[in-house]
């Protein structure tokens, strides 16, 4: 088999196990274990990255996500005293219009994806894409407002559910 056969072969192991996890993340009815998938689904994640030969992203994949908003997750959930169990009172009878949304919001952003990049291949052999300086370059440069609002979101969405759980 050639390079690229293999390659091919190990994304799709990766990514047939990472929609597993992610399946799992939205479908776990302990919260706990959703958080647990999430960790399998960031790793998968973080090899898409090293098969890329993009490995310091694949680090900080590592780092940043699977070791602080992982970790700060379950932190928010045992300080808040979430119901870590299923609550009968959150469920409601409205899961098939849901996954009918969440299909078609699937299918819409796949024809988007494909639509705009269909003709762009990814040159692995350029390896100055991949270096450390170069993506630091990117992401305090064109990116730095977006990289910015992601923060804020983050520490908006830990405040929010801060006050929700504290409420009494």
């Amino acid at each position: 088999m050639s390079a690229d056969t293999w390659q091919q072969v190990v994304f799709w192991i990766l990514a047939v196990a990472m929609t597993g996890a992610a399946l799992r993340v939205v479908t776990s009815r302990n919260v706990i274990h959703a958080a647990l998938y999430l960790v399998g689904t960031l790793m998968a994640a973080a090899a898409l990255y090293v098969l890329l030969l993009a490995e310091f992203i694949a680090w900080v994949q590592v780092l940043v996500y699977v070791g602080a908003i992982v970790v700060l997750m379950l932190f928010g959930l045992m300080l808040t005293r979430a119901p870590i169990g299923r609550a009968q009172k959150l469920d409601n009878s409205q899961r098939p219009l849901a996954a009918v949304c969440a299909l078609a919001v699937f299918v819409v952003s796949s024809w988007i994806m494909i639509d705009a990049f269909e003709d762009q291949e990814i040159a692995l052999s350029d390896a100055a894409g991949t270096t450390t300086r170069s993506v630091g370059e990117v992401i305090f440069s064109e990116f730095v407002l977006p990289f910015e609002v992601v923060s804020v979101l983050l520490l908006a969405a830990l405040v929010g559910a801060v006050v929700i759980a504290r409420r009494d």
